[in-house]
């Protein structure tokens, strides 16, 4: 079994905030929702099995004591783990999850958890992405219907009112939270939506940050300028300083998506791409010329 850490992609000394950072961003892209590739239950279930136990001071240092040890039955020796327990295999849709309960004596104050400690991958997820997971209670003993809805990028940074038509249920009227992104889910009263983001000919995103481009001449980069730029509450003025070299980046602070239950939000980021001309007359070439020599 691969190393928590190594899992993560973090070292055994990353604090709390480096491991959610790598886990939100391996969830992103693990997610069977978003990555159709056939490893991707298996890395998904590993990566929120790292963060599980990665991300509980307790359990960490009961890891970090014992290895894998310290979740397995029979980890040390005939019948059992180090605290005793049992292994469970529970199944959700196409998916199978394994855990190992634990108990008795020698059992850290605090430690019992069920299932071995390690929480639906799901619930995990969607924790950081909104919605919530039905693993663990009564409505797991039915099927909870699932549906896809493809947003914009726009709606899914800023938020919208949808009216979809649900088979079965009928047309109902939704609200999509800002700050959803592709692949995330959504759970409703009684049914789910998985989102599906368009991509943007002039937005990107990476987590709650958006990345554009934007195109300056060489009269601008050399001399400085204010430019408009695009952002996702509408066009900017942004002072080029003199001197700007190629692909300079330039952050805005606050400008990013909304994240989910905050108030917070990610940054942008202006990559100022240098436009150089294709073209130039006999008296640009002199000047440029007199320029080169000083």
């Amino acid at each position: 079994m691969r190393d928590y850490y190594e899992i993560l992609g973090v070292s055994k000394n990353a604090s709390i905030e480096e491991i959610k950072k790598a886990y939100r961003k391996l969830a992103l892209e693990w997610h069977p929702d978003r990555n159709k590739s056939p490893e991707a239950e298996k890395r998904f279930k590993e990566i929120n099995e790292a963060y599980e136990v990665l991300s509980d001071q307790e359990k960490r240092a009961a890891y970090d004591q014992f290895g894998h040890a310290a979740f397995q039955a029979g980890g040390f020796g005939a019948g059992a783990g180090p605290f005793g327990g049992f292994t469970r295999t529970y199944k959700q849709g196409p998916f199978t999850y394994t855990y190992t309960t634990y108990g008795g004596e020698g059992m850290p104050e605090g430690f019992g958890f069920d299932f071995g400690g390690f929480s639906d991958p799901f619930e995990i997820f969607e924790q950081f992405f909104g919605g919530a997971s039905s693993f663990g209670t009564r409505t797991r003993e039915r099927k909870i219907p699932r549906y896809g809805i493809t947003l914009t990028f726009m709606e899914a940074a800023k938020g919208c009112e949808k009216e979809v038509n649900i088979p079965g249920i009928g047309r109902r009227k939704i609200k999509i939270p800002a700050g959803v992104d592709d692949g995330s889910r959504i759970k409703f009263s009684d049914f789910y939506l998985t989102v599906d983001v368009k991509p943007d000919k002039v937005f990107k995103r990476d987590g709650y940050d958006v990345y554009v481009d934007k195109e300056i001449s060489l009269t601008q980069a050399i001399l400085g300028a204010v430019v408009s730029v695009p952002t996702i509450d509408g066009d900017l003025n942004l002072r080029v300083r003199p001197g700007t070299q190629p692909n300079t980046m330039v952050r805005l602070r606050g400008r990013g998506i909304l994240i989910p239950q905050s108030r917070q939000r990610g940054d942008q980021y202006v990559r100022l791409i240098v436009k150089i001309p294709e073209r130039l007359t006999k008296r640009q070439k002199e000047l440029l010329q007199e320029f080169e020599e000083g």
